[in-house]
């Protein structure tokens, strides 16, 4: 039973952490040249999904209560606050920008608790997948499911890494990260938003 849930459970996380990818390439831009930036990231996007699983196994035991469904939609509000702070930043830096050129190079810190939180956000809509699942296998098999995941944050990572460090993909990042990262992070906070009806309560 459990040999037979590791398939599922690749397909299930490849197909709701897809778009993670570019989320964490950004990531990785915005802190190139700092030290320790795999490892913050690594460690934002074991503590966000871990958030998720949580969540997820959570109100498969059946504390609804804890999550309710019509709260998902909200954690939209996080990415987009985090890319309304990141515009506002880069807009507040354009002035210093020849002055600051050894400072762009070097990129900015990316801390934990900030990948932590985006990467929760963004997974809001893993939770009301992974729960009828997890509701229509025994527990070993979420076990195995919860494993598997764990094991496949880590190729996440490794995969945005990759991506984020191919030339022709690092230069684009580089000359257009701090227009980008904002962007992406206010885009999914709205489809976030959008997509969970909040605008239709």
């Amino acid at each position: 039973m459990i040999l037979s849930s590791v398939l599922p459970a690749i397909g299930l996380f490849i197909v709701t952490n897809i778009d993670d990818i570019i989320v964490l390439s950004l990531f990785f831009a915005r802190g190139a040249g700092q030290r320790g930036t795999t490892a913050r990231i690594a460690a934002g996007q074991y503590l966000g999904f871990a958030g998720i699983l949580g969540a997820a196994v959570l109100v498969t035991l059946g504390a609804g209560a804890f999550l309710p469904p019509e709260v998902i939609p909200y954690f939209g509000l996080i990415p987009l606050a985090l890319g309304l702070w990141a515009a506002w930043e880069a807009w507040r830096g354009n002035d210093d920008d020849d002055d600051d050129d050894e400072g762009r190079v070097a990129g900015k810190s990316v801390g934990v608790l900030t990948v932590a939180a985006v990467t929760f956000a963004n997974g809001g809509d893993n939770i009301g997948v992974y729960v009828p699942v997890f509701l229509s296998v025994g527990p070993a098999a979420v076990a195995a499911y919860c494993v598997v995941f764990l094991v496949l944050v880590a190729v996440l990572v490794v995969a945005a890494r990759f991506v984020a460090t191919r030339q022709p993909i690092a230069e684009v990042l580089e000359r257009w990260e701090h227009v980008l990262f904002p962007m992406v992070l206010i885009g999914l906070g709205v489809v976030i938003l959008v997509s969970g009806l909040v605008f239709d309560k």
